[in-house]
């Protein structure tokens, strides 16, 4: 009976140790962070999805941030900017994304805001490619997916 709670205590602490390793492998994300308007957002925030910060961009817009290796949604912040949440497409390490002014829509329902909001966010490929052709972005092709959240 000792001998094998003996076994079964080596075995919790070898898969526990294994799990706190496991949960501290990071990967390294760098990226640009810019607005509509192709701005720099400078201290805009890098939160994970449990909004805990991870870090924020310098004045031109650049971060680098360390998440654990599966990390795959992050949501970004800034004063005066829609809350953006973006999923991160596979083997991707550096991002380049953009985010919406926060616009106040007086007068008008819930559903016809989250419209309005959603054909805007469909907009931001485009916007993509207009910031790589003027030389702001490195990629034409975003390595993030836009989620839309609805008010």
């Amino acid at each position: 009976m000792m001998y094998s709670l003996k076994i079964l205590l080596a075995l919790f602490i070898v898969a526990l140790s294994t799990g706190i390793l496991r949960a501290q492998e990071t990967k390294t994300i760098n990226g640009r962070i810019i607005s509509e308007g192709l701005e720099p957002l400078p201290k805009a925030i890098i939160y994970s999805m449990d909004t805990t910060a991870l870090g924020s961009t310098d004045t031109d817009g650049y971060f680098q941030i360390k998440v654990p290796v599966r990390t795959n949604d992050l949501l970004l912040g800034f004063i005066g900017m829609e809350w953006t949440s973006v999923k991160i497409k596979d083997d991707c390490q550096y991002l380049e994304m953009i985010m919406m002014t926060d616009v106040i829509y007086d007068f008008i329902s819930i559903k016809k805001i989250n419209r309005k909001r959603h054909k805007r966010l469909k907009l931001l490929p485009k916007m993509h490619q207009k910031a790589y052709e003027q030389g702001i972005f490195k990629s034409s092709n975003s390595c993030v997916c836009y989620v839309f959240k609805k008010y």
